[in-house]
């Protein structure tokens, strides 16, 4: 058989595989008779209501001097890490307000950083490639600064974000704008599986975000440029489990549902989805709607513990609160008291459901804290 002859069967074959894949999107489509809003509200389902005093800001953390562009908290909830455009990371101590460590980074372009389970190291990863691992017990050198305990080499773009795998302070999974997601053993500093790259059914353009899910670790998702999220499993890294579409836009965020069933995302098409990793179904869109505006993009996403809120930080500056039953924005917090003067960049909720922190471009970070009667939600 020719070369001619065999492109010619490879592009007849794609086409048939992306028939195939449309009708099989269609015939998905076709069974969605309803989503989670719609179902709830002919349940008689009310949105939640807050009232003024039900989410007040009870601290606010100043340290940095440049923009915050990432957070994490400890399972303990008691501490957090923030990175910032200064080039630093800085735990911070979340009762009393105060710095714990500040840790001077051998690369100022920073873009994330994360907590390990038992809170005695934090990673960070930015625009060198490289994920950075610090042991916040070690002793600091000469000049005072925390010396880097293990450099995590082999991404050939950005390292866009990073997360420990639950219960374990030996592994981690980063992602990268080099298309892959990497599983790593932290203690031999070698890459333990590569998900993506030269693998057909990985992202097509940069990777921004993974979540792992806290029910299943061997499960995880990413979120991409290419507009889509996938499903791995980190036991087989050749392929993804399932790949979900809707988005028209980059993908910014990931975050698993607190059952582990389901997980929410942020684009920047301006809308956040929520999808059902058993069926692959899309089950809700959260969309605010701006007239003739164009679409804010959603930079940072977070769920209340139960579920049944879903934070959203924008890139307009905005940030709501959307009650995920019903679909409706039930609180704007931009609109509260001592409210951040500049876009939030990240947020993150306290492992009990008590607290949520975000981070912004004024320098600052803040907690907040349900109160008056307000139970967690």
């Amino acid at each position: 058989m020719s070369v001619a002859e065999l492109k010619e069967r490879h592009v007849a074959t794609t086409e048939t595989v992306n028939s195939l894949r449309e009708q099989l999107r269609q015939r998905r489509l076709s069974l969605l008779d309803t989503d989670v809003a719609g179902y709830a509200k002919s349940q008689g389902r009310t949105p939640v209501r807050f009232g003024p005093t039900d989410l007040v800001c009870c601290r606010t953390l100043q340290g940095h001097t440049g923009k915050v562009y990432s957070l994490d908290w400890t399972p303990e909830k008691n501490r957090i890490v923030s990175a910032s455009q200064d080039g630093r990371l800085i735990v911070w101590n979340a009762l009393t307000s105060q710095k714990t460590h500040a840790i001077k980074l051998p690369c100022a372009w920073v873009m994330n950083c994360a907590f390990s389970p038992t809170g005695q190291s934090v990673a960070c990863g930015g625009l060198d490639s490289v994920c950075s691992i610090f042991n916040l017990n070690s002793p600091t050198d000469r000049d005072g600064n925390l010396p880097v305990a293990k450099t995590l080499i082999g991404h050939r773009g950005y390292v866009s974000s990073c997360q420990y795998v639950p219960e374990e302070d030996t592994h981690l999974i980063t992602s990268s704008g080099d298309q892959t997601c990497v599983l790593w053993d932290i203690t031999t500093g070698l890459r333990t599986s590569v998900f993506g790259g030269e693998f057909q059914s990985g992202h097509t353009a940069d990777v921004l975000s993974v979540s792992i899910n806290g029910s299943n670790p061997r499960m995880f998702v990413s979120g991409s440029c290419d507009g889509t999220a996938r499903l791995w499993d980190t036991r087989v890294a050749s392929r993804a489990v399932r790949t979900f579409q809707g988005h028209k836009g980059d993908v910014n965020c990931v975050k698993f549902f607190p059952d582990g069933n389901r997980f929410g995302t942020g684009s920047d098409d301006g809308t956040c989805r929520l999808f059902d990793i058993r069926t692959g179904h899309q089950l809700q869109v959260y969309q605010q709607q701006h007239g003739d505006k164009d679409e804010p993009s959603v930079t940072s996403i977070a769920f209340s513990i139960s579920g049944r809120l879903l934070f959203a930080a924008y890139g307009n500056g905005e940030f709501y609160v959307w009650d995920t039953l019903l679909a409706e924005v039930v609180l704007n917090l931009g609109s509260l008291q001592n409210s951040h003067e500049g876009r939030i960049s990240c947020l993150g909720l306290s492992a009990d459901g008590s607290a949520l922190c975000t981070g912004s471009w004024d320098t600052n970070l803040k907690i907040w804290a349900f109160g008056g009667h307000r139970r967690v939600l």
